[in-house]
């Protein structure tokens, strides 16, 4: 079995959907399973109304009827204006947004955005499942809810692998010479309330698929050529990667690259299966191969630059050593609320850290040391991370920037700018 996964840039049009339809024509010979992210900007769409609900604003019901106009445009060009059952399916589903608005919400934002932003993805592979029956194709449409079993850890839930690889592996028995079609990105508790796993995490649902079936190979479909050595839409020098080694593709990620989400590599590494990035819109196209026997090229600089960087500078409130202690304790406040530190410089009275903006998480661990710590933070800033750099290339690449902080290695140099 192979696992294909198609999101963002492949189901965002019902011209895309066809397409990924000749794509499942095109590997007939193969038993596949997908894995769909949500249609177009659907994502960002139930953010906002998600938002609008804990706000207690009257936009929220505005919002979902757009998200639903928007669904209903696509249902019409694949299935025309006919009475196919998808339609009524996928307003059934939409109800179950009505019914979270109809009442108060729960005390935890991240459990109110998991139950509604979910709902994103199953509508999404409902859709895509219904069109591969009206193109002849047999396939079974499953809820990942019911595989990928994590705890209740809301918008970062932690898998159960033993769980998860149990209900799995069950789906070579239950389904065999079928297309299987389920969703990126959520998880169910034991509780049966749904999880999500982190933003970008189809990416990992499709990996946690494929090596709990032990797939022959797992292909994300992108909107570019390839896994790229910078993105080409600020570099234009930039080239595609003919293959990858796990360990470098895993440090792309982990440094922010966005062409894979940094937990989809080691569960692929762990048992051996290649994971290929290819063309969405040309699919005989070789991409990028990444797997344990594939060479590396040092010449290639690898460019990485995170937007909407926030510098946060804490230093303790009398003036003593920011020691271990201090630094334990904020390391784990960090684990916690989930906020991934992607730059980090200690000093003897403080540490400054360099993370994505997000100031609710930040103020939950601000409010953990506030008669104990002093927090800085300032925002506006940019983290250029450069892989294999050569110092005069770094030059050019922060021509008309000012250094606020740096960090050099062997191989890799990390600076913030502004």
């Amino acid at each position: 079995m192979k696992v294909f996964k198609f999101g963002g840039f492949a189901v965002s049009t019902a011209a895309n959907i066809k397409n990924l339809v000749k794509i499942i024509n095109m590997n007939s010979t193969d038993q596949i399973l997908i894995v769909v992210l949500v249609l177009g900007k659907t994502t960002d769409a139930l953010e906002k109304l998600c938002k609008a609900y804990i706000n207690n604003t009257e936009d929220a019901l505005l919002l979902l009827q757009e998200i639903k106009e928007f669904h209903e445009q696509i249902l019409a060009e694949l299935f025309g204006l006919n009475e196919h059952p998808v339609y009524d399916e996928i307003a059934n589903t939409f109800i179950e947004i009505e019914w979270i608005l109809e009442d108060e919400p729960h005390p935890e934002y991240d459990f109110n955005y998991d139950q509604i932003v979910s709902i994103g993805e199953l509508v999404s592979s409902k859709i895509i499942a219904a069109y591969l029956a009206e193109c002849k194709i047999s396939a079974k449409w499953i809820d990942a809810r019911s595989y990928i079993h994590t705890d209740n850890s809301y918008r970062e839930g932690i898998i159960d692998w033993d769980k998860t690889s149990a209900s799995i592996l069950t789906l070579k028995e239950q389904v065999k010479n079928q297309t299987i079609i389920t969703q990126g990105f959520i998880g169910g508790t034991s509780e049966n309330f749904t999880t999500t796993l982190g933003r970008e995490g189809s990416d990992y649902s499709a990996a946690v698929f494929a090596s709990c079936i032990q797939a022959e190979s797992i292909t994300v479909w992108k909107d570019v050529p390839g896994i790229m050595n910078a993105d080409p839409a600020l570099y234009s020098s930039a080239i595609k990667y003919e293959e990858l080694p796990y360990s470098e593709a895993l440090e792309l990620a982990y440094y922010g690259a966005n062409i894979i989400h940094p937990k989809t590599i080691k569960p692929l590494q762990n048992v051996g299966i290649p994971l290929f990035v290819k063309p969405f819109l040309k699919p005989e196209e070789s991409g990028t191969r990444i797997e344990k026997s594939a060479r590396l090229n040092t010449d290639i600089q690898a460019i990485v630059l995170k937007k909407n960087q926030v510098l946060l500078t804490i230093s303790t409130r009398d003036f003593s050593y920011m020691d271990e202690m201090y630094l334990s304790r904020l390391l784990k406040s960090f684990s916690e609320t989930h906020i991934k530190l992607n730059m980090m410089q200690l000093s003897a009275l403080s540490v400054s850290v360099c993370l994505d903006q997000d100031a609710g998480k930040l103020k939950r661990v601000t409010d953990m040391f506030e008669d104990k710590l002093l927090f800085s933070a300032t925002e506006g800033f940019e983290l250029l991370t450069v892989i294999y750099f050569r110092k005069e290339e770094i030059e050019q690449l922060i021509k008309g920037k000012t250094i606020i902080m740096e960090q050099f290695s062997k191989k890799t140099a990390q600076l913030v700018i502004k």
